[in-house]
């Protein structure tokens, strides 16, 4: 007996007992619940875009950050200057604090503190300087640290050394 030949009890009891065969989408009768190529994108009401002064402007088509429910997706900070936009620091230790300052500002728009973060990702040009940054990285997230990944990644925007995002929850 096929799974899904045949209109016999036993495939209707596999299958909640509804009688109904599961279809290609894993739906009785195959259903789709959406238009081919739809995305699945959660409604535009539950989506808060955040913004703030205390933090470079997006100067692209993303958002400084992203709230949906509890959660802050903040996109990557950069050691740049709120006011002037121009790169500050010429070490990764003044990078990283400029970069923690910045973080700071998209976290307090959304009332939050890096207490709430969860995640955090910082990319290195050079990971010789990961000692430096992460001196000054251990000024900010405290016990219970977040989860974090560190990568070196072969350039970065404006010549920066470091970049960090980070995923907050409240």
């Amino acid at each position: 007996m096929a799974f899904m030949g045949g209109g016999s009890k036993k495939v209707a009891d596999r299958i909640g007992g509804s009688g109904l065969r599961q279809g290609r989408y894993g739906r009785p009768g195959g259903r789709r619940l959406t238009k081919p190529g739809a995305a699945c994108q959660p409604p535009r009401s539950m989506k808060k875009v955040i913004a703030t002064g205390d933090a470079p402007k997006a100067v692209g088509p993303y958002s400084q950050a992203i709230a949906v429910g509890n959660l802050l997706f903040c996109a990557g900070q950069i050691p740049l200057d709120p006011v002037s936009g121009d790169l500050v620091g010429a070490d990764v230790t003044a990078q990283t604090e400029r970069v923690c300052q910045n973080i700071a500002g998209v976290l307090h728009a959304n009332g939050m503190t890096f207490a709430h973060v969860v995640k955090s990702t910082v990319f290195l040009t050079d990971l010789a300087n990961f000692a430096a940054m992460n001196a000054v990285y251990a000024k900010y997230f405290t016990e219970p640290f977040p989860a974090r990944s560190t990568i070196q990644v072969a350039g970065l925007p404006r010549g920066a050394m470091v970049e960090i995002e980070v995923t907050a929850a409240a």
